[in-house]
């Protein structure tokens, strides 16, 4: 595989076109601010870049293309969604003409993108998979013994699970859930009945998969061959409808809200009326309708008839309605030279070999996911479960996942008496099932439960142990910037900071107080806490830099964030770069601040780094005048985490640590000349490259190679 500092790899670069993404994004050159939604399509573009970087591995550009069609779900389940609510909720959507030009303008990106990803599909990836021995046949391209062996397994597997539905008042348009894959077809002739009923939907069976992998005797010598579910339906649909013509047919998708939504203030148990919510989620308001290419018009008008949909949110696709179901295929492929080369994280060296508490007194421990393991924060939480020390723990959860050594150990803590109380956010989108099932038995081991402050999503990621040491409670507390979650740790950048400094441990214990009791929580000297001075502190920091800047001493200020789409955050940062602060933002996602603006933002540059991990990790740093404040935080600045959510920022003291901080977190991705995205002022981002004689530098890769333990041996 070629390298970033191969000469095949600085070549490929230079041949690539250096372009703006063809996104027609429309910015109001008077606004001091970028669209919100454009920005986050935009986002989306820079993913689909990586699935047509050909210096990356193969599968890993599958991976990118359903990451990006994934990503491309969720915003029509929740952004579009929630745009759509909101004019409904104020009557006509008509009435509303700036809600409906961005509609429009949502439209037009959201087609071009999707467009854009099938060109990527057809005409690059599968061409390259079937060069690498790896071939997704459709029906026309099968021989004689393939056609045959599809022919028994649809007999065999599909037709008995499959119940088609003829439509007529006794047999109305059946529910479609949620992303499912579907077929409408049209018939010619009469029914069994000698009615002329022209219309049938079939719904795939969920319970099969959507990639068939054929026998190896099928495929050509020493490749795979794969079908696709939809094909095989597609290619024996008419066996469905004896002594009936199909005249036409497609296959459909739709997307619907599935955004949960439960009146905090008058439901009695949240936990109930979330389980209710869930069920219903499948079935929320249709958003975007999916058919094939070669749908007839007046089946996917049918279709958006029955859905409710206006013709703008039809999407006719040239392949499988559902991109994300490919991700399959890699479960079926193990050739190496296909995939990123495995990554073995490190670990923190004072926890390797001995004990967690006495490790935490000698001084605090800052990690790095995944470049370092997150065994470390399992083995805290489990030494504390089987401590006789211990006596209570504390915890947070946002996403841990249906199966977590965490929450094991939680409830092992409880069955053995200890004080565990667990802060669960219900309302953890598409986490909800995987949180109450884990709420249901933790209170079933004993430990006590809360669903954080009504109205509030409790994002913070804290723990707390504490321990009895000679008489007296110390506390040993975890903070992070992403989630305890098993999987996530492993492709997500994040920060964690063990540690038991009295400060900070101690407010974190007022934290866990002032969720439970819902009191208002002490004045904390160490930690940013939202919605109460999380906002307030971050635009002080910004305004002290602003104020030293004018003093004529150097302002600086670097912050790292998934999203920054607060206005007052960003007004406050236009003000510091008038004022002369030199400013770098280090956005992954969404950012509606216009950088390099002459008198508005001519100091602040804005980047987006896109990689093999996705980053995750919010760092704020503000100079000070050499104090080099640093803080890690749960928050993104955007106003639903600022004044909507508990969030917690807090401090790294040690001055070692801070220089980790900002050399593992900061610096390399400011250096970054292979996955970075600049910003401009007009919305578009421009990929950063290397300059002629330069090396490339990747800061993922960097931390990887610094951080990393070779060929997964612990030390």
């Amino acid at each position: 595989m070629s390298g970033p500092n191969t000469l095949e790899w600085r070549q490929q670069q230079s041949d690539q076109k250096n372009m703006k993404p063809d996104l027609h994004v429309e910015v109001n050159k008077n606004s001091a601010f970028l669209d919100r939604e454009l920005s986050q399509l935009m986002f989306n573009r820079r993913v689909l870049a990586q699935a047509e970087d050909k210096s990356i591995p193969l599968l890993e550009r599958l991976r990118y293309l359903c990451i990006a069609s994934s990503n491309l779900d969720e915003f029509f389940e929740v952004r579009v969604a929630s745009l759509l609510a909101a004019g409904a909720a104020d009557g006509a959507l008509s009435s509303h003409p700036a809600l409906v030009a961005t509609l429009s303008r949502i439209s037009n990106e959201c087609h071009l993108l999707v467009s854009h990803q099938y060109e990527i599909l057809n005409n690059e990836i599968l061409p390259e998979l079937t060069a690498n021995g790896i071939h997704l046949v459709r029906h026309n391209e099968r021989n004689e013994a393939q056609r045959a062996w599809v022919k028994e397994y649809f007999d065999t597997e599909v037709r008995p699970l499959l119940t088609p539905i003829g439509l007529d008042p006794a047999h109305p348009f059946p529910q479609v859930v949620n992303k499912s894959l579907n077929f409408i077809v049209q018939l010619s002739g009469k029914d069994a009945f000698g009615r002329g009923t022209g219309i049938a939907i079939v719904k795939a069976p969920r319970v099969l998969p959507r990639v068939i992998r054929l026998p190896d005797h099928l495929s050509k010598s020493g490749g795979i061959s794969f079908c696709l579910l939809s094909s095989v339906i597609h290619a024996h649909i008419s066996d469905l409808f004896a002594g009936r013509e199909v005249i036409g047919y497609s296959q459909f998708r739709v997307t619907r809200d599935s955004d949960l939504w439960v009146d905090e203030d008058e439901v009695k148990n949240l936990r109930q009326a979330l389980k209710g919510e869930l069920v219903g989620r499948q079935f929320g308001a249709s958003v975007r309708l999916e058919v094939a290419k070669n749908c007839p018009p007046e089946l996917s008008q049918f279709l958006l008839d029955q859905f409710g949909l206006h013709h703008s949110r039809l999407y006719a696709v040239n392949g499988p309605v559902n991109l994300v179901r490919l991700n399959e295929i890699m479960d079926h492929v193990n050739t190496a030279a296909l995939r990123f080369p495995p990554f073995f994280p490190g670990l923190a060296h004072k926890t390797a070999s001995q004990d967690i508490f006495a490790a935490l007194r000698e001084g605090d421990i800052l990690l790095h996911h995944p470049y370092q393991s997150f065994q470390t924060v399992i083995d805290f939480i489990r030494s504390a479960a089987h401590d006789p020390s211990v006596v209570a723990i504390k915890q947070t959860i946002y996403r841990t996942g249906m199966n977590s050594d965490l929450m094991e150990s939680l409830i092992i803590a409880a069955r053995a008496g200890k004080e565990v109380t667990v802060i669960v956010e219900l309302k953890a989108r598409f986490d909800e099932e995987a949180n109450i099932n884990w709420a249901d038995k933790l209170e079933q081991a004993g430990a006590q439960v809360v669903y954080g402050v009504v109205g509030l999503k409790t994002h913070a990621k804290v723990a707390l142990v504490i321990r009895r040491e000679e008489g007296k409670l110390r506390y040993y507390a975890h903070l992070g910037t992403g989630n305890y979650h098993p999987t996530t740790t492993k492709f997500y950048t994040d920060f964690g900071l063990l540690t038991c400094h009295p400060g900070i441990s101690q407010e974190v214990n007022e934290v866990f107080i002032h969720l439970t009791s819902l009191t208002k929580p002490h004045r904390l000297s160490h930690l940013w806490l939202a919605p109460f001075a999380l906002q307030n502190e971050i635009i002080k920091a910004i305004r002290n830099e602003a104020r030293i800047a004018r003093a004529g001493r150097p302002g600086r200020i670097i912050v790292k964030v998934n999203a920054l789409v607060d206005e007052s955050v960003i007004r406050a940062l236009y003000a510091a770069s008038k004022d002369g602060v030199k400013i770098d933002l280090i956005v992954r996602g969404a950012c509606t601040l216009k950088p390099g603006v002459p008198g508005l933002s001519e100091n602040i540059k804005v980047r987006s780094v896109i990689g093999r991990f996705l980053e995750h990790s919010r760092i704020y740093y503000f100079r000070n005048d050499l104090a080099h404040d640093t803080y890690l935080a749960s928050a993104d600045w955007m106003s639903r985490n600022l004044f909507r959510r508990i969030e917690v920022a807090f401090p790294i003291l040690d001055k070692a640590l801070k220089r980790r901080v900002m050399a593992e977190g900061l610096t390399p991705y400011l250096k970054d000349n292979i996955n970075a995205w600049e910003l401009e002022a007009d919305g578009h981002y421009q990929r950063r490259r290397a300059r002629a004689k330069q090396a490339g530098f990747s800061a993922q890769q960097h931390l990887m190679d610094t951080l990393g333990t070779p060929q997964g041996h612990l030390e």
